[in-house]
């Protein structure tokens, strides 16, 4: 290309505040061309997997890492040549070939143009590479294409390959497999390679199911018996050893690394526990009768093709609470030493993931009807589900619901959610012996659990804000009257 010059593309602050992000996979490869706005690489931060469109056109020169590295906010990650103009000194210093070794030095922005993604700018810092579960040999990885590889990843290479594999032929990416970024991230954690798996996915898509399958079928030929077991006396029979549990694996650990959501949910919520003094209060509720307004509210055109379930009316009653005690709203500033009441709510729904835990909020939720509160709950679950939650929908949370019950757990004692002063969880909801009207028959029952940060929130607060919640599931009329 001539009168090109290399643009260095720097890791983004793809959230608010965030340091690293780990490199999941390259979708271009050295040689390729590129244009403005194309994804080049999908990342993972410590909120979301996250797919990092190139800014400009040109030819991809250099990928500065591999897959699977952690990469700082600021650093380079890609080199591309583009047309129009010498690259400044600096920018090409930072890009000349270097040993592995050494720290790349940091580039300067061209000022012809101004950066178009958050984190640009960033001082570079160092980056460290994690150990790859599936460790190959150069050999062996020469001749991935043609030979598939075992899942430990110690498959042997030829000995004396007819044609050397051509260094100058990158892979072509149009070939990668479709999978959704939990898929992507299992598979990572199992070794496979999705490029050998199956898909039984609609339109060729890989699933979870895909994955375990090729996991179990690379294992099968380990299990199987030899086929020529050496001949043995019949007095000599007895076995040496009992032969280990069917159920059981062979290795008797297994190390996951603990990165991404895990990483900062497991540093969230030590930092929420030793910062802020919990207190939790319960109470046990008769919800016949919002179950009951549930079924009826199914049947209602105003709600139909929503999802309606008692996780709306728990999130309406909450709101509803809220607004007869604001106080209970609030956040704690430690550096201006001040209480900061919101006179909004940003309802955070905490929701188990593949990638782990996370908690998305519905931004405003205090100003949403119900059919609209049912619209934000449905698309905020199935977001979550496909993994494709953005950083900025978990951020700003100001009071947060945690449904333990679907998983059949009665109640539990929630860790607030740091910035957040209430997290409210709902127990399973099952028929139980009731005294109603002055006799005892089965009624719908679940437990409520509040936890609030005691430095901001007393008893009676706490306790208020509890009652309420309980108040509107037993009588749900009240969500007209106190609303």
């Amino acid at each position: 290309m001539t009168n090109a010059s290399v643009r260095e593309f720097k890791m983004p602050d793809v959230g608010e505040g965030l340091t690293e992000a780990e490199i999941l996979k390259w979708y271009v490869q050295p040689g390729d061309t590129v244009t403005d706005g194309q994804v080049v690489c999908e990342v993972e931060t410590a909120k979301a997997a996250v797919e990092l469109p190139i800014p400009y056109d040109g030819v991809v020169r250099d990928l500065h890492f591999p897959e699977g590295t952690t990469v700082d906010v600021g650093t380079s990650i890609i080199a591309v040549e583009v047309a129009g103009g010498a690259a400044p000194a600096q920018e090409e210093a930072a890009v000349a070939p270097a040993p592995a070794a050494e720290p790349e030095q940091p580039a300067e922005q061209p000022a012809a143009r101004q950066p178009v993604l958050v984190g640009y700018g960033v001082a570079t810092s160092s980056t460290r590479r994690r150990p790859r579960k599936q460790a190959q040999d150069p050999a062996a990885q020469q001749a991935a294409s043609a030979v598939q590889p075992e899942l430990n990843g110690h498959g042997a290479a030829p000995a004396a390959p007819a044609v050397p594999p051509a260094p100058a032929a990158p892979a072509a990416p149009a070939q990668r497999p479709l999978a959704k970024p939990p898929v992507r991230k299992l598979a990572k954690d199992l070794g496979v390679d999705l490029a050998t798996v199956t898909p039984t996915g609609p339109d060729g898509v890989v699933t979870r199911e895909d994955v375990h399958a090729a996991v179990a079928a690379a294992q099968a030929p380990q299990q199987t018996a030899p086929e020529a077991p050496p001949a043995a006396p019949a007095a000599s029979a007895p076995a040496a050893q009992p032969a280990a549990p069917a159920s059981y694996d062979s290795a008797r650990e297994t190390r996951i690394p603990v990165k991404g959501v895990r990483k900062a949910t497991a540093a969230a919520m030590v930092g929420s526990a030793f910062t802020a003094p919990h207190v939790t209060e319960f109470v046990t509720v008769d919800v016949t009768r919002t179950m009951k307004l549930v079924e009826e509210l199914k049947q209602d055109k105003e709600f139909a093709g929503l999802r309606v379930n008692p996780l709306l009316l728990i999130a309406k009653a909450l709101l509803v609470a809220i607004r007869r005690n604001p106080d209970i709203n609030a956040s704690w500033d430690e550096a201006a030493q001040e209480i900061v009441v919101k006179h909004y709510v940003n309802l955070g729904i905490a929701a188990a993931t593949p990638r782990g835990l996370i908690v998305p909020n519905i931004k405003d939720a205090h100003a949403r009807t119900l059919p609209e509160l049912a619209a934000s709950l449905g698309e905020l679950v199935s977001t979550a589900r496909e993994g494709k939650t953005s950083p900025s929908a978990m951020q700003g949370g100001t009071v947060t619901i945690t449904n333990v019950g679907v998983f059949g757990v009665d109640t539990g004692t929630p860790l607030l959610n740091p910035g957040e002063s209430a997290i409210l969880a709902v127990g399973a909801i099952k028929p139980q012996p009731w005294v109603h009207k002055g006799k005892v028959k089965p009624r719908q029952v679940t437990t409520l659990a509040l936890s609030f940060d005691h430095r901001l929130v007393d008893g009676e607060l706490g306790s208020k804000v509890l009652a309420d919640v309980a108040a509107v599931l037993e009588q749900p009329k009240r969500l007209i009257t106190w609303a």
